[in-house]
This record gives structure tokens, C-alpha cells and sequence, in this order.
């Protein structure tokens, strides 16, 4: 998996990214970062960026020219348009599956915004995905395009030490992971539930699933319409008083 970021904060990216999970994985070759200045492509003497917005208005606005050359001289031996993730709180929420769906790209592209927006011609050139992290507005897009590329590399195949961890994680099946549990057995004299330490495995990966519906009920009941569920997860969450319309198969 290639990363390239196309921002103003080239150091943000590469610190933030060198760290963790994503710092192994850059170390060892499995992803890769390019964190590409839009400033070096400037032709301003003063390297400026960023100019007034036509109509008047608060706030400046980024120039298309510099983007577009950084674009040019980043893709110009790929060999094929990339998919270039424009971060606004515009844009489509991120989430799992779409994490599940980037990962499958040999290289992404992610252009993060300053100031009040970037010209609108650029984007409508380059971009082929608006994506937001929520509905908030934050200085610029270099966060949400490091969040985005965390959850994205933990897909990547190597990434994560254990191969079943990405899987299992939340929103595996659209609900959200079972609570964990650790030493010692007992903490401020709450004890780790019995089943875990039964060495049952059929009741425990029940036990799992069930906590999993419960804490999806109880937190995001809201995932469950999209859930894969099976007969004995409907019967279940029947008995916490929910139910949901039986669909087929």
C-alpha cells in the first residue's frame, strides 16, 4: 500500500505516521509514505499558497496551479489515475467498509485543505472521493487523512502482528467488539467473567458474540439494521427486547 499526501505540513504527516503500528509497517516496507509539499510547487517568490476568495468573503483560499503541479509530478509514473481522497466535513463519513474498500488500492492520494477551502477546480479535476471524519471542522485535513490512512493500513495484509486482529476488531459484522479482559482475575474487587476462564472455547466465542450485541444494542443500535445476524443472534437480542424485521436470505 502506497500513501502519498499532498499537504502543507509534510512533517505532521511523517511524525505522526512514524509512530505505533503504521511506524513498524513504513519501517519494515510493508506500507509506504510520500508526503508530498504543495508548497515547493508554488511560483510565488514568497512561496505563497493561498490568495483572496473571488466575491469577497472572510478567509483565503487555496490555489489550484500549485496542487496541480504537485499532482502532475506525483502521478506522472503511475501509470494510471489514483484514487485522490479530498478531506472535508463535506464529504461521505468515513467508516469501516470505506476503510475496507481503500484498502484494496495499490496507491492513495489525499489532499488535505487550509484556510477556508481549496479552488473548486482542482477538485472537480483530481478528486475522486469527499470524505469526512465527522461533522466538525478542524484546521486542516492532515488529522483526518492520518486517521484514515491508521485505519486503512491495518488492513494491509502484515501490518498488524496478529492476522486476526483487523478482522475481529469493531464493526466486524457491523457491531461493535466484545469487551476484553486481562490479569489480574480480580480488579477493585471485580472478577473476570467465569466463561473466559472456563477454557470452553463453543461457550466463550458465544459469550463473545453476545456481549458484542449487547454493547451494539445498548452504544449504536443504529448498526444492527445492517448486521449479519444469525437465528441465534435475533433470538438473543429478542430476549434484551429488541427485535428486528426478518429479512431473506
Amino acid at each position: 500500500m502506497n500513501f502519498h499526501v499532498l499537504t502543507l505540513f509534510p512533517d505532521m504527516i511523517v511524525q505522526g505516521l512514524h509512530t505505533s503500528v503504521t511506524g513498524r509497517a513504513l519501517d519494515k516496507g510493508i506500507i509506504h509514505l510520500n508526503a508530498v509539499n504543495i508548497r515547493d510547487y508554488s511560483k510565488d517568490k514568497h512561496k505563497h499558497v493561498d490568495d483572496y476568495p473571488y466575491g469577497g468573503g472572510a478567509g483565503m483560499v487555496m490555489q489550484p496551479e500549485p496542487i496541480s503541479l504537485a499532482y502532475e509530478d506525483l502521478t506522472k509514473n503511475m501509470g494510471k489515475k489514483p484514487r485522490v481522497i479530498y478531506v472535508t466535513p463535506q464529504g461521505t463519513t468515513f467508516c469501516q467498509s470505506m476503510a475496507e474498500e481503500f484498502a484494496k488500492e495499490e496507491d492513495l492520494v489525499f489532499l488535505c485543505g487550509h484556510y477556508e477551502g481549496v479552488d473548486e477546480r482542482i477538485l472537480e479535476e483530481i478528486v475522486t472521493d469527499y470524505v469526512s471524519i465527522g461533522d466538525y471542522v478542524l484546521t486542516g485535513g492532515e488529522l483526518p487523512a492520518m486517521v484514515m490512512m491508521d485505519a486503512v493500513s491495518r488492513l494491509v495484509p502484515g501490518v498488524l502482528n496478529n492476522e486476526d486482529s483487523a478482522q475481529f476488531e469493531s464493526f466486524h459484522d457491523n457491531l461493535l467488539e466484545h469487551p476484553h479482559y486481562t490479569r489480574p482475575v480480580e480488579f477493585h474487587g471485580k472478577r473476570v467473567p467465569e466463561v473466559l476462564l472456563s477454557g470452553h472455547h463453543g461457550n466463550i466465542e458465544r459469550w463473545r458474540r453476545n456481549e458484542s450485541l449487547k454493547r451494539t444494542l445498548e452504544r449504536r443500535p443504529d448498526l444492527l439494521e445492517d448486521a449479519l445476524l444469525t437465528e441465534e443472534d435475533r433470538r438473543y437480542l429478542e430476549t434484551l427486547g429488541y427485535s428486528l424485521p426478518r429479512r431473506e436470505e
